[in-house]
């Protein structure tokens, strides 16, 4: 499984569609956590750029596409981003409650995660056009949970954040959900 954004006739389309309305909230340093192949690197300035995947086949291709940006298989503890970027990710996480309280520590002050996320009345849309190959199988079956707004919401509140902006696209297939830590958005309200 190198590059799931690659598999599936229409994969291409959906993560160049994913990234172009993520890019507008994109600020700073940017984390691109699940990056795979890296196709979000082509658009953020190496020096501002970290890709994290767990995936070495797929951090291999993004190293040999984009040898100037920096790609990790271990989040640094140390360092802080403007942006967290998870671009269709969290839905395949099985505590996405916990990992965004893992994300809070590396986000720098007024920082802000965006995500992409499939929304759930397009469930079995995705599932049939992911067996007749026009999306990626991989993605489909390593679904863990799949949010609504309402979801996101409580995900957000519950993680100690705030959703600070929503939308849906493609038709309203998927979603794109803005959260910056409560701490942040008391503070600098």
């Amino acid at each position: 499984m190198s590059d799931q954004g690659s598999e599936g006739v229409f994969s291409p389309f959906l993560r160049a569609r994913r990234i172009g309305v993520a890019l507008h909230f994109l600020r700073g340093r940017v984390l691109d956590y699940g990056c795979g192949a890296g196709a979000l690197a082509a658009l953020i300035d190496p020096r501002l750029y970290l890709g994290f995947d767990r995936d070495d086949s797929a951090l291999a291709l993004a190293r040999s596409r984009f040898p100037r940006h920096r790609f990790v298989t271990e989040l640094p503890q140390q360092e802080r981003f403007n942006t967290i970027a998870a671009l269709a990710v969290v839905e395949h996480l099985p505590e996405p409650e916990h990992w965004l309280r893992l994300m809070l520590p590396l986000l720098a002050a007024k920082g802000s995660i965006v995500i992409t996320t499939p929304h759930p009345a397009f469930r079995l849309l995705h599932e049939a056009g992911a067996r007749a190959g026009l999306f990626s199988r991989q993605a489909a079956a390593e679904h863990e949970t799949l949010f609504n707004r309402a979801a996101l919401l409580r995900l957000a509140v519950s993680a100690g954040f705030e959703l600070v902006h929503y939308r849906r696209f493609l038709l309203g297939a998927n979603q794109l959900a803005v959260m910056t830590p409560r701490r942040f958005a008391e503070t600098h309200a």
